[in-house]
């Protein structure tokens, strides 16, 4: 039974006027089928199709990027890879499901590939934890990222979460820790990295695992640092307030790759890919192929070099200054502040330094 989204409704309708059409054993008994009217009512839905998802605003985009019939990394990881050896746990405390992770294969080549499963029915759900990943999951991921290095292999991820899971015990066995070590690693790392958001790119929890060399996004997938319903229940005290929370947020991929923090737009069959999962495969198949060619020629120094100008060249252009260029690294500039504080290190005299700060900072409040 195929699942509705709310603007699909004319659709449903006509669709579920095709099926009757192919069915010869319809309540009037046995009937010859009318092929006409059936490649009039599919051009119908077509169309249909088309000027609804040409058309989507960034809400709509989040309930597609959300559709419980979107393929999911499963179905994605035995689809496109061969020779899939599942791995486990993270050697401090257990094992987290809602995270697959192993070594497989893509084209012959041998690679690393890690994707956050939401489930596909109620009780997988539960047994995926809806795809938010705990502390363990994110350790999990960080010692075989570190293991892939080592043996020079491609790591190809799959990002697909509402967030990190915020409950009492992930907070209590460091969840925020985990997160920033495994951007650390991501960061850190002199092998390739692919990162392919499929559905929600969701928060810390998808950043954890989407700071890679390369980041791409399905169409209609949505990236953002909070889901529309929490930035409108902090910003305006209404969580009914989403279409406007999405739209300020800039979650969806067309805006998104403007900004450029993502690399790649991969496009989708027309109604999203649920409705066509073997065109879609062969589209990721293509652009994981693409990306990691690009990689072929580059030394290890080179691919980290590479990743690490990909992310300090995000925000500098488009702003409040001109200059568009990228530093090799993150170091303040020397200002009065910094000026002060120098001079007084001469003079063993850090209070009087603290003091001149103090003061300067007051005036600004005051005027």
């Amino acid at each position: 039974m195929k699942n509705y989204l709310n603007f699909e409704l004319d659709v449903k309708d006509l669709e579920n006027e095709l099926e009757n059409l192919k069915d010869p054993f319809n309540k009037d008994g046995l009937s010859e089928v009318n092929t006409n009217k059936i490649s009039s009512l599919q051009t119908e839905i077509d169309a249909k199709l088309k000027k609804i998802y040409s058309n989507l605003d960034p809400w709509q985009k989040t309930m597609v990027a959300r559709h419980e019939d979107r393929p999911k990394s499963k179905f994605f990881i035995e689809n496109l890879f061969s020779d899939f050896v599942p791995l486990s746990g993270d050697r401090h405390y257990g094992e987290d499901k809602s995270v697959i992770t192993g070594f497989a294969k893509f084209n012959n080549q041998s690679v690393l590939v890690i994707g956050q499963e939401k489930g596909e029915d109620l009780e997988t759900r539960i047994e995926r934890n809806f795809g938010m990943m705990r502390p363990e999951g994110y350790r999990k991921t960080i010692r075989l990222m570190k293991l892939a290095e080592k043996f020079n292999l491609p790591i190809i991820i799959f990002v697909d979460t509402p967030g990190a899971y915020p409950g009492v015990g992930a907070e209590e066995r460091g969840q925020a820790e985990a997160i920033a070590r495994s951007i650390e690693c991501s960061m850190e790392l002199k092998v390739p990295t692919i990162s392919i958001i499929i559905g929600e790119g969701g928060s810390g929890g998808a950043i954890a695992l989407a700071s890679s060399s390369k980041v791409l996004m399905l169409e209609n997938a949505i990236y953002s640092v909070i889901s529309p319903e929490g930035c409108a229940t902090i910003l305006w005290r209404d969580p009914k307030k989403t279409l406007e929370a999405a739209t300020a947020m800039k979650l969806s991929s067309k805006d998104l790759l403007n900004l450029k923090i993502i690399d790649e737009i991969i496009l989708e069959p027309l109604g999203g890919a649920h409705r066509d999962k073997n065109a879609i495969l062969d589209t990721v198949r293509s652009s994981i192929e693409k990306n990691l060619n690009e990689f072929k020629n580059l030394s290890k120094q080179e691919i980290f070099d590479k990743r690490k100008q990909k992310f300090l060249s995000i925000g500098r252009t488009g702003g409040f200054t001109k200059s568009s260029e990228v530093k090799d690294n993150l170091s303040l500039k020397s200002n009065i502040f910094m000026d002060l504080f120098n001079k007084s290190k001469q003079y063993k005299n850090y209070s009087y330094a603290v003091a001149i700060i103090f003061i300067i900072v007051l005036g600004i409040i005051l005027i």
